[in-house]
């Protein structure tokens, strides 16, 4: 990797190297992306071979106060260490970028639009548990509780890298809170993830492909709620693909973040399909109901949480529910690689 980074230096180091723009940026991508990998490798090897000589200095001299000192540190460097393999398994081109995360509720009437609610209350806990920012595009409420739909811009190391593990059907068994029976219930709700990356200004749409609907925004506990129609819809036709922006009070500012979302979205799609061709299947797109589901979190009659991808499963229900999924994320990037 590191005469890879050599030579692409040597390419970007060149007088002609901006006569193709397109070229050099992905160029500049590409040597950004493999020093997020090797720069914080060559730091873990000078270390390791400080603590190696360190080690063999406190053995020679039988000092026990210095190996005390550095069972921590080595502790330490054999976390980064796998941190590094890890992120070196984000390889796809998009990961190291932001994501969009859109969650919709499913079959299930309110009990889903609940279950979404649970899920995004999840998703924006692992956010900070991993100490990434995120912003809220679009908040529709459900009609009696929970949510219709959301979707949140998230930025932090790897966020598409990480989120792109979560798109699916997602089911939730429970006994639901809204039935005056006390019967169980199974709700549905789908996550979807795309990347945000920073030359999407680069990816054109034709204008009279798209479809702009104004209407009056509406969010949770009364934020963001406007007088005027300052929020934005925006449809592409050819794909039917629909993004939706209200989080800012001017609607000028709101298409401007529509059409940045949608064009992120439409450039997603079609390298979907471009992926699909390249292995000569196509997918069929799953309802969001019974059969479709990625992941199961049953909260009766018994407590589990299993992902169907990979079977890594767990009964601490409350953890997962606050946020704690990086086990089902990491198990299915490692198999997936």
């Amino acid at each position: 990797m590191e005469k890879k980074v050599a030579d692409l230096e040597t390419l970007a180091g060149k007088t002609d190297f901006w006569s193709d723009t397109n070229a050099a940026k992905a160029t500049l991508r590409e040597i950004k992306g493999a020093k997020r990998i090797l720069d914080p490798w060559k730091k873990a090897l000078t270390d390791g071979r400080d603590l190696q000589q360190l080690w063999k200095l406190s053995v020679d001299e039988n000092d026990a106060a210095l190996l005390a000192e550095l069972a921590p540190q080595l502790d330490a460097l054999e976390r980064e260490v796998i941190r590094i393999e890890f992120a070196r398994k984000m390889n796809g081109e998009d990961d190291a970028a932001p994501a969009i995360l859109s969650i919709h509720s499913g079959a299930g009437g309110t009990e889903s639009c609940d279950w979404a609610d649970m899920l995004l209350r999840m998703y924006t806990r692992w956010m900070e548990r991993k100490g990434f920012a995120y912003e809220m595009h679009d908040y529709q409420a459900g009609d009696s509780a929970g949510i219709k739909s959301a979707t949140i811009e998230v930025r932090g190391e790897y966020a598409y890298g990480y989120l792109k593990a979560e798109t699916g059907v997602h089911r939730l068994v429970r006994i639901s809170p809204f039935d005056a029976n006390a019967r169980r219930h199974t709700s549905f709700a789908s996550v979807y993830s795309y990347p945000l990356i920073e030359e999407i200004d680069d990816f054109e749409i034709d204008e009279k492909e798209i479809r702009i609907d104004t209407y009056r925004s509406s969010g949770a506990g009364g934020q963001h709620i406007n007088k005027t129609d300052s929020a934005v819809r925006m449809t592409h036709l050819p794909s039917g693909i629909v993004v939706a922006c209200q989080n800012e009070r001017s609607q000028m500012k709101n298409r401007s973040q529509a059409l940045r979302l949608l064009k992120a979205r439409v450039r997603q799609h079609y390298k979907e399909i471009e992926e699909k061709e390249r292995q000569s299947k196509m997918m069929e797109k799953k309802k969001i109901e019974w059969g479709s589901q990625i992941r199961s979190y049953v909260l009766h009659p018994y407590n589990l949480v299993k992902d169907h991808r990979t079977d890594v499963e767990t009964s601490n229900t409350g953890a997962v529910l606050d946020g704690d999924i990086d086990r089902f994320i990491e198990a299915w990037l490692l198999r997936s690689e």
